[in-house]
């Protein structure tokens, strides 16, 4: 407890906490009491195939839940599961092929986790792409793919994700939106612009899910997570035709990591089900 200064009946001593690795210790153990109702549930995490979607299934699979990643080649998946399954995790990662841009295949990957795994309980929507396709010169085609996967792939997934829970009765649902700081300020970098736009779609869509979700009085939750630059190969797909610049991106600083964000979901997922994080928004200290 901690004494009340104000109150003359009890003890106005300062009582220390302990160590900040008593502290820590502590938070920690408050943050696996959160992710115990989460065990044996069915999260989605798309985009699973690398970087944070990759760290955020295993995540969770630590966690004891059931988690179907998908990505359009899952053969990173299939190793994944494989890992987790032989580290002895208490959770399963089930792979499944999909392109988050062709809404037959993600209405398809929904149907087949109703039939197998009943529903969806958490819906993690990380994937998402970037082209080196610059407003006064880029192609059609690069914008429409951006758009396809960064906008419309995530808003499917995430009312398929709201009808599997609302016709299952789960009220305590949660969809997490991976976006980025891009989404909150427009990069210097033209080939950067147009991602930019997706991402700050991506923020309005949230608060916009955040919103609905209120209206038709369901505890279902949502939050976006922005990370800066994380050290993927997200620089190396934008700049497919410069390694090196790709490879500069991450050697100027001290980038976050893939298991950063996971551990910003697992800490968005274990606070209490009254407590909603509306964003989280992070970046590399340098």
């Amino acid at each position: 407890e901690w004494p009340d200064p104000y109150d003359p009946g009890r003890n106005s001593a300062i009582q220390v906490l302990g160590s900040p690795s008593e502290v820590g210790g502590r938070l920690g153990t408050l943050a696996r009491a959160g992710m115990e109702r989460w065990r044996d549930r069915l999260a989605l995490v798309t985009g699973a195939s690398g970087g944070v979607g990759a760290a955020v299934a295993r995540a969770l699979v630590q966690q004891g839940l059931k988690v179907v990643g998908c990505a359009r080649t899952v053969g990173n998946i299939e190793e994944l599961a494989a890992e987790c399954k032989s580290a002895g995790y208490p959770g399963t990662l089930i792979p499944y092929r999909c392109d988050l841009s062709n809404e037959e295949d993600i209405l398809s990957m929904f149907s087949a986790v109703r039939s197998q795994h009943s529903g969806v309980d958490i819906c993690i929507n990380n994937a998402g792409l970037a082209r080196p396709d610059t407003l006064l010169s880029g192609s059609t085609s690069g914008w429409k793919d951006m758009f396809n996967v960064n906008v419309l792939g995530l808003s499917i997934c995430t009312r398929e994700a709201y009808q599997s829970m609302k016709e299952r009765k789960v009220d305590d649902g949660h969809i997490i939106n991976i976006n980025s700081m891009s989404g909150h300020q427009v990069p210097p970098q033209s080939v950067a612009h147009f991602y930019s736009a997706t991402k700050y779609a991506v923020t309005a869509l949230t608060e916009g899910l955040r919103q609905e979700l209120r209206e038709a009085q369901t505890h279902i939750r949502a939050t976006c997570i922005s990370p800066g630059v994380v050290e993927t190969q997200f620089a190396f797909k934008l700049h497919d035709k410069d390694p090196e610049k790709a490879a500069a991106t991450y050697e100027h600083m001290k980038c976050l990591k893939p298991e950063d964000v996971a551990k910003a979901v697992i800490y968005v997922l274990s606070t209490p089900p009254h407590v909603q994080i509306g964003d989280i928004q992070m970046r590399p200290t340098e």
